[in-house]
């Protein structure tokens, strides 16, 4: 079968190029140049990015020489900025938390791979993400491809791929969705890849250096921070903070805020008075979570119907049982038991079993 493979440079792409050129396979090889920040770049000198950089674009050279495939350097740089980062800084103006691995898995990774795959003449898109893909025959004769989670709990990346549409996933191979990280490693290890156990993965978001996305913000928000109160319920001052972009609803460190016997927590945002609003940790609890730009992968849930599902509102955290209603591309998930704060930008995915039914972005 002749198969384009994404080639990052990583650990897990590289093995995945190594699985399948063992098992007999055409490859094609393909690695995209998506950001380079131009307010860092000294920054980039001494901390590169977690998706383009030297030593990733060496790595995958490497790799792609070493299994004598052709490899494709693709620059989508414009589009990523269009399509990725500028929306992810405008959802920060408006006081949201964006998830824009949703986004870019969506239009950028898989959608112009796979333009890329019919352009090359080729069958399947491979990939290193964590998850599954598997066919399922409808009672009509039909089939369907449904997203599984991963083997390995630890590394499942499913949640990051519920915007995925069905003749996307019907297209694509994740040859890693069986195997546990320790696995990989003894692959790579079998396959001659120069890596060792330490080496740093690209984890969460991938287009600046840093650990938290703070910085990134300070450098492209400039304008619109401007420092302003925190404050309790009751109306209490307690604090002041950098502007609002910097924050984020439920986050606890980082508030410039100590001597508490019981940590706060911020519940809300309130752009208009420019005020960040905490409350104690556990005091403010949700019942339930509105629901925009719901998706579905293979399955439609009846409309207006109530339907019990399990979901997650961060791609590792324990799986939450509830009940789901929606009309249209809008609803709302309620929790069989209250949970903390939620921001509002962020996903709630939609599990059946071990199933990825689909999911939507948090009112």
């Amino acid at each position: 079968m002749k198969i384009l493979v994404a080639l990052s440079g990583g650990i897990d792409s590289s093995t995945v190029a190594h699985l399948l050129h063992e098992q007999g396979h055409e490859l094609i090889g393909v690695r995209f140049l998506l950001w380079n920040d131009p307010l860092a770049p000294a920054l980039a000198q001494l901390l590169p990015s977690k998706c383009c950089n030297a030593q990733t674009a060496t790595r995958a050279a490497c790799v792609a020489k070493q299994l004598g495939i052709p490899l494709h350097i693709v620059d989508l740089q414009e589009e990523f900025k269009r399509e990725v980062v500028d929306p992810f800084l405008e959802e920060y103006r408006r006081g949201l938390t964006p998830n824009p691995c949703i986004g870019c898995n969506r239009t950028i990774k898989f959608g112009k791979l796979l333009e890329l795959m019919e352009e090359l003449g080729c069958e399947k898109l491979a990939t290193g993400h964590y998850a599954r893909v598997a066919r399922e025959r409808l009672s009509d004769g039909s089939d369907r491809t449904i997203l599984l989670e991963a083997a390995d709990a630890a590394k499942d990346q499913s949640y990051y791929l519920y915007g995925l549409s069905q003749e996307q996933l019907s297209r694509v191979l994740f040859p890693l969705g069986n195997l546990r990280k320790q696995e990989v490693f003894a692959l790579a290890g079998h396959f001659g890849i120069p890596f060792d156990r330490h080496y740093r993965e690209s984890q969460d978001l991938c287009f600046f250096p840093e650990k938290t996305p703070k910085e990134f913000l300070k450098r492209h928000l400039r304008d619109d921070l401007r420092s302003g109160r925190i404050v309790r319920r009751d109306g209490t001052i307690v604090g002041s903070h950098q502007g609002l972009p910097l924050y984020t609803v439920g986050q606890r460190r980082g508030l410039g805020i100590g001597g508490l016997k019981i940590p706060l927590e911020v519940v809300a945002k309130d752009a208009q008075k420019n005020t960040l609003i905490v409350e104690e940790k556990g005091r403010e609890r949700l019942a339930s979570v509105r629901l925009k730009e719901l998706r579905w992968i293979s399955w439609l849930p009846r409309e207006g119907i109530p339907e019990r599902f399990d979901c997650r509102t961060r791609s590792l955290s324990p799986k939450i049982s509830g009940i789901l209603r929606f009309a249209g591309s809008s609803g709302a998930f309620r929790f069989d038991h209250p949970i903390g704060p939620q921001a509002p930008g962020q996903s709630l995915v939609v599990y059946r079993g071990e199933e990825v039914v689909g999911g939507g972005v948090i009112e």
